[in-house]
């Protein structure tokens, strides 16, 4: 019997975003290594990869499929689509199936490659799949109150800020308050919008 893989792949204009493989090591590790130091307190920057060898970056794709085919994790790694060049990823976690259908999603984009459009390329199409093919109704994006990069990007493909949950998050030793922007199927700046015809 063929083993069953999660191969969900997802295309936009200058994008592909797929399940990571153990052949996109090579590409992985020099997205990670191109960081520039942090940008702000919500960016990592520059990361240590002294432990991400080969076999590392393998049982971690391994993991990914397993959450994915458990229903539990979908991790895109975010990659161009004529270089192969990683630009970071997008996750949609389930939160819970039955009567909700409904997932978190996060984004991480390197940051040498910001203020290019990547981030909100990537969550849009994420999102879409999220809907169309993972059958999710609900989707939110968890975020710090003063993240302004993270509402920017949420709000630049639809998500509607919802409400700020109290004491939500366990950080710093403290729990804090988090910004909770929806999106869901109705959404109208998720649907693709067919071009303008000349008059």
């Amino acid at each position: 019997m063929a083993e069953t893989v999660w191969k969900l792949t997802l295309t936009t204009e200058r994008l592909i975003l797929r399940p990571q493989q153990p052949g996109d090591y090579d590409y992985w590790i020099a997205g990670f290594a191109g960081r520039m130091e942090s940008q702000h307190q919500y960016d990592d920057g520059l990361v240590s990869l002294e432990h991400c060898d080969r076999e590392w970056f393998t049982n971690l794709c391994q993991r990914h499929q397993q959450e994915a085919l458990s229903d539990l994790f979908f991790i895109f790694g975010i990659f161009d689509r004529c270089t192969r060049q990683h630009f970071g990823n997008v996750d949609l976690i389930t939160i819970r199936r039955d009567n909700y259908q409904w997932a978190v999603i996060g984004y991480e984009i390197h940051n040498q490659h910001w203020r290019k459009g990547i981030g909100k390329e990537a969550v849009r199409a994420a999102l879409i799949a999220g809907f169309e093919s993972l059958g999710y109704h609900r989707i939110e994006a968890i975020i710090n109150l003063d993240n302004q990069a993270s509402i920017a990007l949420a709000e630049s493909v639809g998500m509607q800020k919802e409400c700020i949950r109290r004491g939500f998050l366990y950080e710093n030793e403290e729990w804090i308050d988090q910004l909770i922007y929806v999106a869901s199927p109705h959404d109208v700046d998720l649907v693709e919008k067919p071009p303008e015809r000349a008059s």
